[in-house]
């Protein structure tokens, strides 16, 4: 059996964010690749300065594997998809273009994808941004209109990352993309995403009752 590592996430979250905490990204991948895990947490309430010494911008998650101690979802990806072909494969060649289209998903899509949510949240539209969103996401409509999968022929790193950000609602209720909608429910249609989700809600379930007792 593989060696278990630990994943950090926050203790309690309110409702919205729930079944989107990112150390659902850090579970997927354990789920994919069959590595075991032990969820760990620090407290919502003082986070951001609860954990700087692990996380400097005081965020989640964070992964400990043996010696190695990781902060940012992306990086604790691929560290796990080193450990398993599972999640990319072990050719230079392919191993590369995973590398390629995760960072792709959080620093070509995410960046972009995340200002234009939290603007909205705000009611503040800011145009310029709008229209490079929606440029980068045709531009990935062509992309996945073509594959099924962004690497070879089968599921990898590079796919829990970019489904996992293109599946936020506002997004997929933006526009017509039928290929990326079509790529997101394939992905997120998987047995591994279903459980890495479903013990996020639990999680943050069993947290309401501790809270309501305190």
């Amino acid at each position: 059996m593989a060696d278990p590592v630990t994943i950090w996430t926050l203790d309690w979250v309110p409702d919205m964010p729930r079944g989107y905490v990112r150390d659902l990204r850090l579970r997927w991948a354990c789920e994919e690749a069959g590595i075991p895990y032990a969820i760990r947490t620090v407290a919502f309430d003082d986070r951001h300065t609860n954990h700087l010494d692990r996380q400097p911008f005081g965020q989640v998650p964070m992964l400990e594997d043996g010696e190695v101690k990781l902060f940012e979802s992306g990086a604790g990806v691929l560290h796990l998809a080193r450990r398993s072909e599972a999640l990319m494969p072990r050719d230079p060649a392919g191993e590369a273009e995973v590398i390629q289209w995760v960072i792709a998903g959080l620093n070509s899509i995410e960046m972009v994808t995340m200002p234009w949510i939290v603007m909205g949240w705000s009611g503040n539209e800011v145009p310029a941004i709008t229209e490079w969103m929606d440029t980068r996401l045709g531009q990935l409509e062509n992309v996945l209109a073509g594959r099924e999968w962004l690497v070879g022929d089968r599921f990898t790193a590079a796919d829990l990352i970019m489904a996992d950000v293109l599946r936020l609602g506002e997004l997929r209720q933006r526009g017509e993309r039928p290929a990326s909608e079509a790529y997101v429910e394939r992905v997120t249609a998987r047995p591994a995403f279903l459980k890495a989700h479903a013990d996020q809600l639990a999680l943050y379930a069993a947290a309401d009752e501790t809270r309501e007792e305190n």
